[in-house]
């Protein structure tokens, strides 16, 4: 039973989601990419969103361990993998989890008739947010036991995890300032259908040789699980019509309400070198409906089973004996549970990236430039963080755009973040007519062993864009 449990603990930390979208950031024939940088550049009119199929982002990968490392079929001892997986991950090695999903969304330009140097744009959708820490003193004392660990203390702040279903309505502004330099900013008001928290878990359990018994166990616990919106789904009335029925309504101002906004810009520092930034999600959500709180907080010391059947002369009987153990560990471990209000922070998320477009078209029967001056190629290097209860996650990609002709455009990318140094990703963006598709993937190097890559995206799209007269 313990080697399945450390199994589970292992495959759980084994596969993750990131929410770096490199390929998209700074793709400006897409609309979405404003959802990116609300200061990027536009190059539409007008455009929406087909509902339900204007966005869909889903991102996979793995940090310590992989499920290969686990179940090749290499000769190794399964137990052997499986120790030498616990003990290679560490605490700060994690499990999470990223998906979202456009419901609609839509934008258009407006100004003066001769310049519409302004742009609206809105949206909905929807978000799934989870992370897991690898518990890796728990790992360990699944694998080993106390009896070889006598003294040593197993720490339980190696346990966190957070996770929330939340949707998204925003409305952004764009403007044009000139030539040289480009703002926006997006406001957004969250809905949160779920949320789960257990981030600031303290303590340690130690083993230590005792005086009634072989060993004393010893608890030194401050461990804390938030929630929302988890208690009434779970209710032993409801039925599967009614969480359906609550989950909808939840969805657009049903659930605990937040609050935040996105900044961003774009710099032409000269006419081939650009530098643009954006800081995504500055805000929170206050959780005050459908709470329910978990607490186990202070020092307990407990003996252990005692080794000795009860005395039956003395007037005790079996089941008094494990009765009176079973009281003992509910003593111990006297769970509170409260409905106290708590608020959230969103991850904050910076993007930034430095541009350089070169490679304008030439008439092919002279060395001159077209009416269409615009560059057909750019490279440059993006910079991604995101903050994390532990530590702040990071990528940076370097990457190459083309414009092959006026409807197809394509973008490469190589990556190197938490889970990968040779990630290479490719996305194109296809028009036709005012129809616009697009599809983006990465690591594909990976792609011939999907069991042992490091990490895989997808995200794709489809949008009815009308464009900017170019002439």
């Amino acid at each position: 039973m313990r080697r399945i449990i450390l199994f589970f603990i292992v495959i759980s930390c084994s596969f993750s989601f990131s929410q770096n979208k490199q390929l998209l950031y700074g793709f400006s024939e897409i609309p979405q990419s404003l959802l990116l940088n609300p200061g990027g550049k536009i190059k539409n009119d007008w455009y929406f969103g087909i509902p339900l199929l204007s966005h869909i982002h889903v991102n996979v990968g793995i940090t310590g361990s992989t499920v290969y490392d686990i179940f090749a079929d290499d000769g190794i001892d399964f137990n052997t993998k499986l120790q030498n997986a616990v003990y290679s991950m560490k605490p700060k090695d994690f499990f999470s989890a990223n998906q979202q999903l456009e419901i609609f969304s839509g934008g258009f330009s407006f100004g003066s008739s001769y310049e519409k140097n302004e742009y609206l744009s809105f949206g909905l959708y929807q978000e799934l947010d989870f992370i897991a820490y690898f518990p890796k003193d728990l790992a360990v004392l699944a694998l080993e036991g106390n009896q070889n660990n006598i003294n040593r203390p197993f720490k339980a702040n190696h346990m966190s995890v957070a996770a929330e279903a939340i949707s998204v309505l925003h409305l952004g502004y764009n403007k044009k300032v000139n030539d040289h330099f480009t703002f926006g900013v997006r406001g957004k008001i969250y809905s949160s259908i779920a949320n789960v928290r257990s981030t600031k878990n303290q303590g340690r359990f130690t083993t230590v040789l005792g005086q009634n018994n072989f060993y004393d166990h010893i608890f030194n616990l401050d461990l804390e699980l938030r929630t929302s919106g988890l208690a009434s789904l779970s209710d032993d009335e409801s039925d599967s019509d009614s969480v359906v029925k609550d989950l909808k309504k939840r969805i657009l101002f049903g659930g605990n309400l937040g609050l935040g906004f996105d900044v961003g810009f774009t710099r032409q520092l000269n006419e081939q070198w650009s530098w643009d930034a954006s800081l995504l999600d500055i805000g929170f959500i206050r959780h005050t409906k459908d709470i329910e709180n978990y607490k186990i907080e202070g020092d307990y010391v407990f003996e252990g089973v005692n080794p000795i059947f009860p005395d039956t002369g003395n007037g005790q009987t079996a089941e008094e004996y494990w009765n009176e153990i079973e009281d003992n560990f509910e003593d111990i471990f006297k769970l509170d549970t409260t409905a106290a209000k708590y608020t959230t922070w969103r991850p904050i998320k910076l993007n930034t990236s430095l541009n350089y477009a070169f490679g304008k078209k030439k008439h092919e029967t002279c060395d001159c430039a077209i009416e269409d001056d615009s560059y057909q190629n750019s490279a440059g290097l993006q910079l991604f963080a995101m903050s994390r209860p532990k530590q702040p996650q990071l990528a940076l990609t370097a990457y190459y755009y083309r414009r092959l002709f006026n409807g197809l455009q394509v973008k490469a990318t190589y990556t190197i973040d938490s889970y990968s140094a040779n990630n290479i990703g490719l996305g194109m963006s296809a028009n036709l007519g005012g129809l616009n598709f697009y599809i983006m993937a990465d690591n594909f190097l990976e792609l011939k062993n999907i069991y042992s890559a490091q990490s895989v995206s997808l995200q794709l799209g489809f949008n009815y864009i009308f464009n900017k007269n170019e002439d």
